[in-house]
């Protein structure tokens, strides 16, 4: 009877430890949710663009600003490349990271990392393959354009994304507003030839995402692209029967600001007193996608004094130099044999303070003839508009992207990302538990007693 009356006692105090190791962990799964998945981080309309032979773009928004990284790699279970979106921590809504040095025909996976906490698509990473190596597109055809606010100021960091019968192209648009693609880099949607470009016919399809600030679309043929008519988020443009620009002069579209904004300049040149050493390596006169008219080009800029870099010109014929930047800070460089015309990659290279090797992309287009009339580094003024350009009533839907599912991470060493705020849980799974624990140890507590008691009885 004694055996037999404490089997009770001992199913309360194993209910007791299951209850609480329970309870603890609820609230740590709780608790890792609430820090890496907040809504406000999670990547949302993530894409792939620009996908070459040695390069892919990934692309995405988030409803707050962020700081972000990918982690790549050739092996889903090993992903242990990192690419940084910048070399500072700076948060943004929208963000956009080029992936370089990827072997052609080749399957990569990657993960987005939004604020310390890594996202994936359902549990497994995100895939991308490259194309087979093509050579450079003799055949250059660059278009451009600007995108302004609805109040009337130039977007800067907008993404902006050129569909050509089903090949993504993107950029983000410069502090300006200001964008560039070349069309010679346009491939088929197997990635296997380039696009003949027919000026006429050739649709070319422009959606912009500018977080917060709105969106907007625009259907164009190349002959009226050059540049294309100042983009006003907000607005959806069939630009389709628009003439193409006579004499070098620009295409204009009706701008219509909303009631009470007013024009005026936005151009703002900050002063800053004191000579301040840089603590990174910045390229000064090349923006993404940038139309140089010098086969000849010289790149300059800034960085830390006796740092050793590394550039390399990706072109029919790759060019790699190497240049350590003198006491002063400013470094310069040309390369030693003149660029053909075409579209151009330069990455500068560098190992930092850290150990860790940093590098910095910039696509640019060699055009020694006439130029269009915008270009990434335009001036800070906005174009006058002049003719009215009808919208379309309807706008064309993106293709839904799998939901990015978040898991919490180590950060990769030499990334510091703000250490998140600890939430505090729901302790009443944990109570209620360790009720029914005790409750059945009292129980059993009486079950023996009875017990006993008969047993003297």
């Amino acid at each position: 009877m004694i055996k037999k009356s404490t089997i009770p006692t001992l199913l309360g105090i194993i209910v007791l430890l299951a209850g609480t190791f329970l309870g603890v962990f609820y609230l740590n799964m709780t608790q890792v949710f609430r820090i890496g998945a907040s809504p406000e981080t999670s990547p949302k309309d993530v894409r792939i663009s620009s996908v070459g032979n040695n390069t892919a773009t990934v692309s995405w928004t988030t409803d707050g600003e962020t700081s972000g990284f990918v982690t790549w790699g050739e092996n889903q279970n090993a992903i242990s490349k990192v690419e940084l979106e910048g070399s500072t921590d700076a948060k943004y809504y929208t963000h956009s990271i080029t992936l370089t040095g990827l072997n052609p025909s080749s399957v990569y996976y990657y993960k987005i990392n939004s604020n310390g906490a890594d996202f994936d698509n359902n549990g497994i990473p995100w895939q991308i393959t490259t194309g087979p190596d093509l050579g450079v597109n003799q055949e250059s055809y660059p278009i451009s354009g600007s995108v302004i606010s609805a109040a009337g100021n130039p977007q800067k960091r907008a993404l902006v994304y050129l569909n050509v019968g089903g090949y993504l192209q993107s950029t983000l648009t410069s502090a300006t507003g200001n964008f560039v693609f070349q069309l010679g880099n346009i491939r088929s949607p197997d990635l296997a030839s380039f696009v003949a470009v027919d000026p006429e016919r050739t649709l070319l399809e422009i959606s912009v995402q500018a977080g917060p600030e709105g969106t907007a679309t625009v259907q164009v043929f190349p002959k009226s692209a050059q540049p294309i008519p100042p983009i006003i988020l907000g607005q959806v443009y069939d630009l389709r029967n628009l003439e193409p620009s006579l004499g070098g002069q620009s295409p204009s579209a009706d701008l219509q600001l909303p009631e009470g904004e007013t024009q005026e300049s936005k151009f703002n040149v900050a002063t800053t007193s004191g000579n301040l050493k840089p603590t990174t390596v910045i390229l000064e006169n090349i923006d993404e996608g940038e139309v140089v008219t010098s086969v000849e080009p010289e790149f300059f800029g800034k960085g830390p004094a006796g740092e050793t870099i590394t550039i390399s010109v990706h072109s029919q014929e790759p060019i790699t130099d190497t240049v350590q930047i003198p006491s002063n800070g400013s470094w310069s460089w040309s390369p030693p044999e003149n660029l053909e015309e075409g579209p151009h990659t330069v990455t500068i290279s560098w190992i930092d303070t850290t150990g860790i090797t940093r590098t910095l992309t910039r696509n640019f287009i060699v055009q020694a003839g006439e130029l269009p009339a915008f270009t990434a580094t335009g001036s800070g003024s906005t174009p006058t508009p002049q003719a009215t350009v009808a919208p379309i009533t309807t706008t064309s839907t993106p293709v839904a992207t799998s939901t990015p599912q978040a898991t919490k991470t180590p950060t990769p060493t030499g990334t510091p990302l703000p250490a998140p705020v600890p939430v505090t849980g729901d302790l009443t799974v944990t109570f209620l538990l360790s009720m029914i624990g005790l409750l059945v140890i009292a129980f059993g507590f009486l079950v023996w007693k009875q017990a006993g008691n008969e047993l003297n009885a």
